[in-house]
């Protein structure tokens, strides 16, 4: 495929040339080059690789650690129309467990063979969940509603204290994750609700939460009163939290998108499109720079929705009208995972990966990835999901 040779292609051939030369040429080819040229180099370099790289000499390290270079590499990597260094991670069963692979592969190749991950507080015996990604970082809890921020990348991690929420019985707790970049925090929201029946009434009571990276404490928002929350992911896009929600129950249970903006700390709701008539079961989520709704038709097609200016709700448009071409049973389609350039739609379907191209309207699964309990794409970077205090050196020691 022409992509995938440009994709083999692309690698610098200066690195070449330090890989075969002898030792005091490569010291003499590093004392030529001037920092400016360096860091060309290494930006386009994916993190294993600059971690390595590290070990070369001061001025390079200095480099890779440096906050500037950190942010160039992320967003380089995230504009790589090839997915160079994008990766599909996912939770996994019967087997409990997280696994990664290249994101160009499962677009393009339609077999992969993912890799087993090391991740912090892994336990055979343990459900693990994967509750967000932003730039690089996961957001992971288990069964014990432990939380914590990795980057798989470079594998360091970030143990979160307690929300200081009581668990009990009938709590329902979801999380999201995000990055507020006018003070460059990484923030965690946590939504924790529970249905009530007493004399007052039929309610839902909902706290929430957000934890910053820079303070390393949770502190509590206003209380919700725009719905309780629904099943599914916490989104964050434009500086701002979403989720599902619901203002009444029973039979007259409506669905909406709460937003939570991070800069004021207040609520709001985001206006939907017009779907079309008849039954159907809508799921929230984010694609690229896009909120996304994927309104499913049962048994029939699956709709994916994106809203182009954020905000404006005239900007709602149908991207693809997915079909189911089988029964589907009690499966459904997700979120997409990732719309690629040239029209393809990765998806999950049950436990299994599929790929639809809407330019052909043809599908293919994704062959050695059928145990997928969630899954999400992320960008290999070098964000530290650690908070760095003032003068403090970021090694992202592995």
């Amino acid at each position: 495929m022409a992509l995938k040779n440009e994709h083999q292609q692309r690698q610098p051939k200066t690195m070449k040339t330090l890989r075969t030369s002898e030792p005091s040429e490569v010291t003499q080819l590093i004392h030529t080059l001037v920092p400016e040229i360096i860091v060309e180099i290494l930006l386009r370099l994916p993190v294993e690789s600059l971690l390595r790289s590290r070990s070369v000499c001061k001025l390079w390290r200095s480099i890779i650690s440096d906050p500037q270079f950190i942010k160039s590499h992320l967003s380089f990597s995230t504009s790589n129309n090839l997915y160079a260094l994008h990766r599909l991670i996912f939770s996994t069963v019967p087997k409990l467990s997280i696994k990664s692979c290249p994101l160009y592969d499962v677009l393009y190749d339609g077999s992969v063979n993912a890799l087993e991950l090391n991740y912090p507080l892994k336990h055979s015996l343990k459900s693990v969940w994967i509750a967000g990604s932003c730039n690089g970082l996961l957001l992971i809890t288990n069964e014990d509603y432990t939380l914590f921020i990795w980057n798989p990348s470079t594998r360091r991690s970030n143990l979160l204290p307690n929300n200081g929420v009581k668990s009990r019985l009938g709590w329902h707790e979801k999380y999201g994750l995000g990055c507020y970049e006018s003070t460059d925090d990484y923030k965690v929201v946590g939504i924790s609700s529970i249905f009530r029946d007493d004399s007052d009434g039929a309610r839902y009571d909902t706290i929430v939460k957000i934890y910053s990276l820079k303070t390393g404490n949770w502190k509590k928002t206003d209380d919700l009163h725009n719905g309780f929350p629904l099943d599914g992911s916490v989104t964050f896009l434009n500086g701002a939290f979403h989720w599902a929600a619901s203002r009444k129950f029973g039979s007259s249970y409506s669905w909406m998108i709460v937003s939570l903006d991070l800069a004021k700390e207040t609520y709001g709701e985001i206006l939907q499109p017009v779907y079309d008539e008849g039954d159907k079961d809508l799921t929230l989520g984010v694609v690229g720079e896009w909120l996304c709704v994927l309104c499913d038709y049962y048994k029939v097609c699956a709709d994916v929705w994106v809203l182009k200016f954020y905000g404006v709700k005239d900007s709602w448009i149908k991207l693809v009208s997915i079909p189911y071409l089988t029964d589907p049973g009690w499966d459904q389609f997700s979120v997409p995972l990732c719309i690629s350039n040239d029209g393809k739609f990765l998806l999950q379907f049950g436990l299994k990966l599929v790929v639809y191209d809407s330019r052909n309207r043809s599908f293919s699964e994704i062959q050695k990835l059928n145990e997928c309990l969630d899954a999400f794409t992320f960008v290999e970077s070098l964000v530290s999901p650690i908070f760095l205090r003032a003068g403090a050196v970021n090694n992202n020691d592995g």
